[in-house]
């Protein structure tokens, strides 16, 4: 038997579970004050606070530290590397630590808390499949400005585990399939898996649908005419475009349960612009289509909206002429995490070397 503890690090909170083999002992989240966060010049001088609240909460739930088997924690946008579960070693630290990212995010922490509480223990630490998985064909890296390649950032950990779960199902193994796999959170992805490659993806920040909060793929010359029209700077672009954009820009909210509910209650604002996501997703999953050149052993819809009816039965009615649709909806980052270390701990798959 195996105990692993999953650390999943946030802007504002610290998720932490311990898994038993398959089953977890227990999930938790710890909120953090904003105020306190506010004391901390860089999200890596968060360290001994949030390693403090871990500590607390495995006492809290009678978890001794020598009972652990392995830590194992989401890994941020680092340079671009294969899907896997990578061993945490000095290279990743220092990359991160020397700013050697694809993108400064709370999640890089996770590896520093991750190696910190593992490494007195003697046990081994890990991060599995990070956003920064990139296994592009060199086709898909190319886009209409040589200056700005297409960049592989997406929600692989979510879609990996998917894709594992879903090829057990048709029972074949990940690297005999292909999949259409569409992570639909506050940000969205939709991905082709060939024979066990994630080949081409959409990038939730840059070129997608638009999400509950992201603007996706907007029109290009009017983006450039409005960072340029003065009522803007850069730092607030950004977070118009990231966290202002999308469903709230439209409807004043991210909320897609409230939005159903305007539906219902006639607002035909809330019924068009809800809908216009679904058919970008929809869109996405054409392009996926394809990437496969149409050899599709299953579409999958994951993510906390897919347990909407409304945007699924959008999504269904525009793609299911393509192959088996397959919702799964929610995406459990922690039990992601879990079985990529428990796969490596039996032995199963062999724990990868980050190489920078």
């Amino acid at each position: 038997m195996y105990r692993i503890l999953v650390v999943n690090p946030g802007g504002t909170s610290t998720k932490i579970g311990v898994y038993e083999d398959e089953t977890p002992l227990f999930i938790e989240i710890v909120k953090h004050n904003n105020e306190e966060l506010g004391n901390f010049e860089t999200y890596l001088d968060q360290y001994e606070y949030r390693r403090n609240h871990i500590m607390e909460l495995l006492k809290k739930k009678n978890i001794t530290l020598e009972s652990l088997s392995a830590v194992v924690s989401r890994g941020g946008p680092f340079l671009p590397l294969e899907s896997g579960t990578y061993r945490i070693d000095d290279r990743i630290l220092n990359d991160v630590k020397n700013g050697n990212v694809q993108a400064g995010h709370i999640s890089n922490i996770g590896v520093f808390l991750a190696h910190g509480i593992a490494e007195p223990l003697g046990i081994p630490s890990f991060f599995v499949d990070p956003v920064s998985v990139d296994e592009f064909e060199p086709v898909a890296r190319i886009s209409g400005l040589k200056e700005i390649p297409r960049l592989s950032l997406s929600h692989s950990l979510n879609m990996k585990a998917v894709a594992r779960r879903v090829a057990k199902e048709l029972k074949k193994d990940y690297k005999d399939v292909n999949l259409i796999i569409a992570h639909l959170g506050s940000g969205i992805s939709v991905s082709a898996h060939r024979k066990g490659r994630q080949v081409d993806s959409s990038n939730a920040n840059d070129e997608a649908p638009f999400s509950p909060q992201r603007a996706g793929t907007v029109p290009l010359t009017g983006l450039v005419k409005l960072c340029y029209s003065g009522k803007y700077t850069e730092k607030e672009m950004m977070k118009k475009l990231l966290k202002k954009s999308g469903l709230y820009s439209h409807l004043g909210t991210d909320d897609v349960v409230e939005i159903e509910k305007r539906i219902e209650n006639g607002a035909q604002d809330a019924k068009l612009v809800l809908e216009a996501m679904a058919y970008q997703v929809s869109k996405w999953i054409g392009q996926m289509a394809v990437v496969l050149s149409g050899n599709i052993d299953a579409i999958v819809v994951s993510g906390g909206i897919a347990h909407s009816r409304f945007v699924l039965d959008c999504i269904k009615n525009k793609t299911d002429f393509l192959a088996k649709i397959i919702v799964l909806p929610g995406g459990d980052e922690m039990e992601a995490l879990a079985m990529g270390a428990l796969r490596v701990l039996r032995g199963k798959e062999e724990a990868k070397e980050y190489r920078g």
